[in-house]
């Protein structure tokens, strides 16, 4: 295993866009590490500058304690699995696995035995004399997992490698590369567009914006306590709700013509915030309810599946909220919308930055 360390690391493009822009991150050995962010974050690029397909313009790269910033790709010591597989379409599942194997020029018996135990780890049994135009999308998958594994990399860099399976595929496939990676130990950069997939993987997620870091941590902290306003609005699958506000001065937060209760510990009274609260946090009474709340109808319930997703307007904000199925109350229904203090948080109207709270980047060294 190995970890990764990586210092002041800028990517500038020769227009000079920086897709990465002096980053500071720290991969532990045989931690599973999300890179997530919509698409031109530069979340893939730093992926390939790490392997080496990228050129670093500025700072430093090292794996297991050695930089290997102007190192070539072959040398660092990584496998990489891509977006597409990038299997040879003419060589058998069994050339493919072996491939790297080849080219350091490993003896034939040895790689055959390579190729017969990683196709076993990886369910492939049966299928090494097969060509990839003979497999499904979720076997071309495990194929280029079984190639990386083989190579004896220190370090698996995962560039969306699910995005090209079906929806069901995806779930199951999730669970084996979860599964996979605990079995092996080695330390693994997954690169994903979709918050679901680094929730349910990661064991820490860095979430990047314009070649930035803009939060670092546990799904758990990342889901629940978002470090600013773009991770509140790109983690969840339902969007938080995130309402202009104004600090009152008995531990409450006015908001949508109601009151919520909040940790106001050195925000000071009538300061103007944005205040975030998930739907899933939020509990609707049909009844009376006691202490802060907020008071609206009900305009359109969403089926989710085991949940409903349910708006409601108070004071002309849409908020929303999500019930038990089957428990949803109809259109026009009066309601109370009521959250603990631990789930409300506030965020500064003017950097959209979390209040009252540690600095979520600073994990990035440690």
């Amino acid at each position: 295993m190995a970890g990764i360390d990586i210092e002041g690391l800028a990517t500038v493009y020769p227009n000079g866009v920086r897709a990465v822009d002096g980053l500071d991150l720290h991969v532990a050995d045989g931690e599973f590490f999300a890179l997530l962010g919509p698409s031109g974050c530069g979340k893939t690029t730093l992926l390939r500058t790490i392997a080496g397909l990228e050129a670093a313009s500025e700072g430093t790269v090292r794996i297991d304690a050695t930089d290997v910033t102007r190192t070539e790709p072959g040398k660092r010591g990584v496998a990489m699995v891509f977006q597409d597989y990038a299997l040879f379409p003419h060589m058998s599942v069994s050339e493919n696995i072996t491939y790297p194997l080849k080219v350091r020029r490993v003896a034939a018996a040895t790689r055959l035995e390579v190729a017969s135990r990683t196709a076993g780890e990886l369910s492939l049994d049966g299928l090494l004399e097969r060509k990839p135009g003979q497999l499904s999308g979720g076997q071309q998958q495990r194929v280029a997992l079984a190639r990386a594994i083989a190579s004896e990399g220190k370090v698996l860099l995962l560039d969306e490698p699910l995005s090209n399976l079906d929806a069901r595929l995806r779930l199951e496939a999730r669970t084996f590369l979860k599964k996979l990676q605990r079995d092996l130990g080695i330390t693994t950069v997954f690169v994903t567009h979709d918050q679901a997939e680094a929730l349910a993987l990661a064991d820490r997620i860095a979430v990047m914006d314009s070649g930035k870091l803009r939060q670092l941590g546990s799904p758990r902290e990342v889901f629940a306590r978002p470090a600013n306003t773009f991770v509140a609005n790109f983690i969840g699958s339902t969007p938080m709700n995130l309402l202009p506000g104004k600090v009152l001065g008995d531990g409450t937060v006015s908001v949508a013509g109601g009151s919520l209760p909040a940790t106001t510990v050195s925000t000071p009274a009538d300061a103007e915030v944005t205040v975030g609260i998930r739907p899933e946090y939020l509990t609707l009474s049909t009844g009376d309810v006691s202490g802060p709340s907020l008071r609206g109808e009900v305009v359109v319930a969403e089926n989710l599946g085991t949940q409903s997703l349910v708006s409601v307007d108070c004071d002309g904000t849409l908020i929303g909220v999500t019930v038990p199925e089957e428990t949803e109350p109809a259109p026009g229904a009066p309601v109370a919308l009521t959250a603990p203090a631990s789930r409300v948080l506030l965020y500064t109207q003017e950097t959209g930055e979390l209040l009252n709270s540690a600095d979520h980047t600073a994990g990035a060294r440690s």
